[in-house]
């Protein structure tokens, strides 16, 4: 446990900050989980805007601080990757 007066402010904001980023972090994933389920079994217009709601979650968590912003991108890509490749399937078959 810490001793200092600054150590033990610094471990109530730490305290603080984890319970705030594990919020957003948790809708975040729900966000992401939904538009993967929805791409395996959704219409067009439901998994656009699935991708949208789950492009809006994680940009509002990078903005926030509590991923990297590379994390971000690196999801967005790949999640946008994914649904493309599905409506090209879907317009092709």
């Amino acid at each position: 446990m810490a001793n200092h007066k600054s150590a033990l402010k610094r471990v109530k904001q730490n305290k603080k900050k984890y319970l705030r980023n594990k919020s957003y972090r948790t809708k975040f994933k729900h966000a992401v989980k939904q538009a993967r389920i929805t791409i395996n079994s959704a219409n067009e217009q439901e998994l656009i805007q699935q991708l949208k709601n789950a492009q809006k979650a994680i940009n509002k968590i990078k903005s926030k601080g509590a991923i990297h912003k590379n994390k971000a991108a690196r999801l967005v890509s790949r999640l946008s990757k994914a649904v493309n490749k599905k409506l090209k399937e879907t317009s092709v078959s």
